[in-house]
């Protein structure tokens, strides 16, 4: 546990998780427009695109597109999110011939078979395997590795997912040396008490080598909270969607991310800095609105922030 750490770094997932599960498949030129305007808020690591099946994620189908139109910034790394050995491939591939692609690998595991077969067509087993391989031949190929455990506090089919079996799963895909290991609530399941009590125990078992990140979606009105609780159990990152977008085609009713300018009052207003504006961020979140014809989730599109928040 640590006591008022001074800043966190945060990934903006809107144009990836947020938008793979919207009825309506957007043009490339919004998601781009919506990534640069997140950049031009401050945000720094961005998912970006996933390279999934086009059939199976209609809203990803021009990953390589959305790529190829983004800003060379030299301060920004872009990751795409791979979910098996052809998906990483094409990602490789976006940095042909001399250009920038993505950065980062963002591998998946799972920590319940039932979503794990629905998701991605993995058991566990299956997933640890090919999310290693993925690690390895991505720090190869020049990727920066990273990985996601989903489902690591609940799975919509099987229920509650045992901390032991996490803790686990973690470990071996430590052996593969990521960057980075992200702890997902990918249906929203989680109260704070169990993230203190995971998060604590996966920093404990991870080397200091590997950063430790959290991903949580607001389904049962608990996300923020459980942020903040990873944040003190010793996150070093936490991803966020603007406007709260975001769900999973494959979790029945699951709902949004947390969203993103609702984590940065928290955390502005607690004296942990991020990096981010949040009148920036809730200015993209309400241009989204009008892009998307309904309101954003979050709270702070509707009520702004509070005056003396800086």
């Amino acid at each position: 546990m640590r006591t008022n750490p001074k800043s966190v770094a945060i990934v903006e997932v809107g144009a990836r998780d947020g938008l793979q599960n919207e009825p309506e498949v957007f043009s490339t030129a919004t998601k781009v427009e919506l990534l640069t305007r997140m950049m031009d808020a401050g945000a720094r690591r961005l998912e970006v695109a996933s390279f999934v099946h086009p059939k199976l994620v209609p809203q990803m189908a021009d990953a390589e597109a959305v790529v190829a139109a983004l800003p060379d910034r030299k301060d920004t790394s872009y990751i795409g999110l791979v979910l098996n050995k052809r998906g990483l491939l094409r990602a490789l591939a976006t940095r042909e011939g001399g250009r920038r692609g993505v950065d980062e690998a963002g591998c998946v595991a799972v920590a319940s078979d039932s979503f794990g077969q629905r998701n991605q067509g993995q058991t566990i087993e299956e997933a640890i395997r090919e999310a290693s391989d993925n690690l390895r031949l991505a720090r190869q190929e020049g990727l920066v590795p990273q990985v996601t455990v989903s489902v690591a506090f609940g799975c919509p089919f099987e229920g509650d997912v045992p901390p032991a079996r996490v803790l686990d799963i973690v470990r071996r895909l430590a052996d593969s040396e990521p960057d980075e290991i992200a702890l997902a609530d990918t249906i929203g399941a989680a109260v704070p008490a169990q993230v203190t009590d995971l998060f604590s125990r996966v920093r404990e078992a991870l080397p200091r080598t590997i950063r430790l990140r959290a991903h949580f979606h607001n389904t049962r009105n608990t996300g923020i909270a459980n942020a903040w609780a990873a944040f003190e159990a010793g996150a070093e990152v936490l991803d966020s969607s603007v406007g709260g977008l975001g769900g999973c085609p494959f979790a029945p009713r699951a709902t949004g991310n947390i969203a993103t300018e609702d984590l940065l009052y928290l955390l502005a207003r607690s004296g942990v800095a991020t990096g981010l504006d949040l009148d920036q961020t809730i200015a993209t979140a309400r241009w989204f609105e009008d892009v998307r014809g309904k309101p954003a989730a979050s709270m702070l599109a509707k009520a702004g922030p509070f005056p003396s928040c800086v």
